[in-house]
Formats: structure tokens, C-alpha cells, sequence
């Protein structure tokens, strides 16, 4: 499933193409939503918000997108989709005269008015990459959830939005805290926001997505993916758990020599 980073970099990239714009397609390919053109209306910016994405329109109405595991946003010149356009796989067409935005295998696809985004993104906690996020108040609501594992209250959205798996490893690690540990004992609590948020804005900033800074092969995380690699810091063999409720866990890569249990 996408991270922040992931979404933040997309939505700039379609505020680049679409922002003021009007468009001549407006192709939604999703049950209900089929028989919708957007065609005529004016994109007035896109606004990721956690891991969810809300393509505001003149109108009134807001299109919400997620890209859950598989999801992506293909951007080409108009004219240059050569056919990829009509793949069964495309949810979503965004056109203007000049560029082309396929959404292919989207997880979530809504059409509302834009007052009422909050009902699809109201549930979410604060954003991490908001501006003017109180990362205090993020650190507060982390240590709130008590004796659940801090490894899965990283990745639940309704406590802070734009976690994932790659940064809720990475920002661990970088505090030495097992993914284990109840929250409620979990001082650096505000810290490892702040950290989380530091790495997604700087892999959103990067060329290419990045948890370290550097892109060569093998060098992209410290230990996120790295199982039975050594540790970047000590040489340890990293090692790799689940976190999160029956049914919806996720794997959490740690070294246990610097994150002790």
C-alpha cells in the first residue's frame, strides 16, 4: 500500500498537468460512477490527505481516489496513450488538451461534493505532511492507544495518516524502539512523527522514492525489506515480525540488537 511520500509526489505531479485546467475527458470506470463525465470542468488542485488522494473540481464536487496496493496514476502527453487508456485494468481518465492522467487499478473511487469529503477522510487522524501539522498532538494520540504495539498504531490511519510500512521500519529503527513496545511507553512518541514526516517529505522531494536519501540499489532503506541483510548501523542480521489486528497484518523489519525488545 502507498505511503504519504507516494501520494504526496503524485499529487503534485497531477497538480502540474491538471491544476486550472479544464478538462476534455472525464472518464470514471467504477460500478455506479461509469455513466459519469467530468468533461467542461475546471481541476482546481489535488489534495492528498493521509494516503487518500481528493481531486477538487469547479463544480462543487471532489473525486477521491486511493491507490491501495496495486494502484497507480500513468501521466503522457494527449494523444500518446496508445491504447493503454482502454485497458480494463483503467478506472480512471483525466484529460485536458494537453496531458492525459490514467488511473489504473485504483482501490477507492468517489464522487461527492466537496463539503462532504469529510465523510470519506473524516475517520483519518492528523496528516503527518500537512503543513502546520501539531506534531505534538500526533505524539500524544500515538502514546494514547496504551499497550498496543507501537508497530501497529504507526500503521493505523486513524491515529496519524500517511504511515506505512517502509516508514514506520525506517522511523523505528532510527529511535531504537522494537516495533513491540506498548505505546503508552513509547517517549519519543512525538519524535518518531517528526521523523517519519522529515523521511517522506525528503523521499517526496527526491528524484526517485527514497526512506534514506540515496537511490542506488539496495541502499533506498535501512531496514525496510532487508531480512536476514545487516543492520546499517551495527551489522546485526535484521529480522522481520507482524504488527497489526488479525487478518490485516503487516510485516515490520527490525534489528534486534538495536531495537531491543
Amino acid at each position: 500500500m502507498p505511503e504519504g511520500d507516494i501520494v504526496l509526489r503524485v499529487a503534485r505531479r497531477m497538480d502540474a498537468v491538471l491544476a486550472g485546467q479544464r478538462l476534455v475527458r472525464g472518464e470514471l470506470r467504477w460500478g455506479r460512477l461509469g455513466d459519469t463525465d467530468l468533461a467542461g470542468r475546471v481541476v482546481l488542485g489535488n489534495q492528498p490527505v493521509g494516503k487518500h488522494l481528493l481531486t477538487r473540481l469547479d463544480d462543487g464536487r471532489t473525486l477521491h481516489t486511493h491507490l491501495r496496493m496495486d494502484g497507480s496514476w500513468w501521466i503522457t502527453r494527449a494523444g500518446q496513450e496508445r491504447g493503454a487508456d482502454r485497458s480494463p485494468r483503467v478506472r480512471a481518465v483525466l484529460g485536458t488538451e494537453r496531458w492525459t492522467c490514467v488511473g489504473r487499478l485504483l482501490g477507492m473511487v468517489d464522487l461527492v461534493r466537496t463539503r462532504d469529503e469529510h465523510l470519506l477522510v473524516g475517520h483519518l487522524g492528523p496528516d503527518l505532511l500537512a503543513d502546520g501539522v501539531d506534531l505534538a498532538e500526533c505524539g500524544e494520540r500515538v502514546r494514547a492507544q496504551g499497550d498496543r504495539p507501537i508497530g501497529a498504531v504507526l500503521l493505523d490511519q486513524t491515529v496519524v495518516a500517511g504511515i506505512g510500512t517502509l516508514y514506520l521500519a525506517e522511523s523505528l529503527w532510527a529511535h531504537r524502539v522494537h516495533p513491540l513496545r506498548p505505546a503508552r511507553d513509547v517517549d519519543q512518541a512525538q519524535a518518531l512523527c517528526a521523523t517519519a514526516r522529515a523521511l517522506m517529505l525528503r523521499s517526496a522531494d527526491a528524484p526517485l522514492p527514497t526512506a534514506t536519501g540515496e537511490s542506488a540499489p539496495g541502499r533506498t532503506s535501512h531496514v525496510h525489506g532487508r531480512r536476514g541483510r545487516p543492520c546499517r548501523r551495527c551489522g546485526t542480521p535484521i529480522a522481520e515480525l507482524r504488527v497489526g489486528p488479525p487478518g490485516q497484518e503487516r510485516p515490520a523489519f527490525y534489528c534486534p540488537a538495536c531495537q531491543p525488545r
